[in-house]
């Protein structure tokens, strides 16, 4: 089994197979995808040169879940929001924000389950899915004022105009998460 400091190397060949050379078999994008949501760490590396590049394949499994369903974990808005910053003064900013704000969500999503089990277990499910969701929703929006604030750190004479769209932009995100978050609920109310 080849390993690098504790993670295992998938292997990227001219024909595009990925071979897991842990397990020593052939593998794809969505056996990648669940190794990921196992919590495996591996590295993808290209055969020929031996280049690191789990970025970009990670990159693919993303763009792949975000087409093989409806349900999309990336508005829009976020997307435009996100192209924006290449090339920008805040390309440094972004990665470290985005990270410790999904480490943040992460840590907390725990609190979240709990409470909706609690809320399932006690009562019925439209009535307790309101906690939550406001809990989501506060979290949204502490992220999202945090990096506004961080933005106007590092560009305090953000155009006014700017400094509107922004809000707007981030008031129709948290729109379409309330829609998604009711969506959910009506799913749940059928069953």
């Amino acid at each position: 089994m080849a390993k690098a400091d504790g993670e295992i190397v998938i292997k990227k060949y001219a024909n595009r197979r990925l071979y897991n050379t842990g397990t020593s078999t052939y593998v794809t994008l969505e056996d990648l995808a669940k190794m990921v949501k196992k919590g495996e760490e591996f590295t993808v590396q290209d055969a020929k040169s031996g280049e690191d590049i789990t970025h970009s394949v990670l990159t693919q499994i993303i763009f792949e879940q975000e087409s093989k369903t409806g349900n999309t974990l990336l508005p829009i808005s976020f997307l435009r929001q996100l192209i924006s910053y290449y090339g920008d003064q805040m390309q440094m900013v972004v990665p470290s924000f985005l990270e410790h704000s999904m480490k943040a969500f992460t840590e907390q999503q725990s609190q979240m389950r709990e409470q909706m089990t609690k809320a399932f277990g006690e009562t019925p499910i439209t009535k307790n899915l309101q906690m939550p969701i406001q809990l989501m929703e506060e979290h949204v929006k502490r992220n999202t004022d945090m990096f506004h604030q961080a933005m106007q750190m590092f560009s305090p004479f953000l155009a006014p105009q700017a400094a509107k769209e922004t809000k707007r932009a981030e008031a129709k995100d948290i729109d379409e998460l309330k829609e998604q978050l009711r969506t959910l609920q009506s799913k749940l109310d059928s069953l």
